[in-house]
């Protein structure tokens, strides 16, 4: 760790976890979003897969084609006025949402060649992801920078197809006892775990388990930047003397 990070994150440790998309802030984890997919298709190791693919083709471009295009309704403050709002938050709601159909546009046939038949086993929810809330919640916000929409969008994929994965290999352990087609164990362990209401119980112990993890290892973030900022701090004293 460097010491400009440890200093950064004793300066505020929820503004540094923030920034980590991927296992401190998880977007699915902690504010409950893009959970359809996951309750509803996320059913074995393989739907998991080919939705981590969908997400990661669509994500950061519809992203990135929505910030630019969001710049001709710019919104330029934090706490706009109501009367900038009524007249933004519509066309920048389709900018987000049209910018997103038209990478899915782009996206399905690069799918369809990679998964083929299968792929209809996700049905409607795949065309939904166009309007699913980790691709269109930023409309409403300050006008992201093109960087920050490439960063960002970058964390939130590889933090959603993470899990994605992660639920659908469990799922399919705890209906089939199966991963990928392959046996794991004797028998099925929760049948019930193939079905929605199984899935909102898997997901809801494994996003505890999670919260649980990324909790220690923020405290133990804290301790090393603690220790490691002591320690130049004792380093420069005895320089000084």
């Amino acid at each position: 760790m460097r010491k400009a990070t440890a200093e950064l994150i004793l300066k505020d440790p929820d503004r540094f976890a923030h920034h980590d998309r991927v296992f401190l802030n998880n977007p699915v984890v902690m504010q409950g979003m893009g959970l359809a997919p996951l309750v509803v298709l996320a059913t074995t190791a393989h739907n998991g897969v080919m939705l981590a693919a969908a997400v990661t083709l669509l994500l950061v471009p519809s992203r990135v084609l929505a910030c630019l295009l969001s710049r001709l309704f710019p919104l330029n403050s934090e706490n706009p006025a109501p009367e900038e709002l009524q007249k933004k938050l519509l066309p920048r709601a389709l900018v987000y949402s049209l910018s997103a159909s038209v990478v899915y546009l782009a996206a399905y046939p690069i799918l369809n060649a990679m998964f083929g038949t299968s792929l209809l086993t996700l049905g409607i929810y795949l065309p939904l992801l166009v309007v699913e809330p980790l691709l269109t919640y930023r409309f409403g916000r300050v006008q992201e920078t093109l960087h920050k929409a490439v960063s960002k969008g970058l964390r939130i994929t590889v933090g959603y197809a993470l899990l994605l994965m992660l639920l659908g290999c469990v799922r399919e352990w705890l209906a089939l006892g199966t991963v990928f087609g392959t046996p794991v164990g004797q028998r099925a362990v929760l049948p019930m775990a193939g079905m929605p209401a199984g899935g909102f119980i898997v997901l809801g112990v494994l996003c505890a388990v999670w919260r649980a993890l990324a909790a220690r290892r923020k405290a133990y973030l804290v301790r090393e930047a603690r220790s490691l900022v002591d320690v130049h701090a004792q380093k420069e004293a005895d320089g000084e003397q």
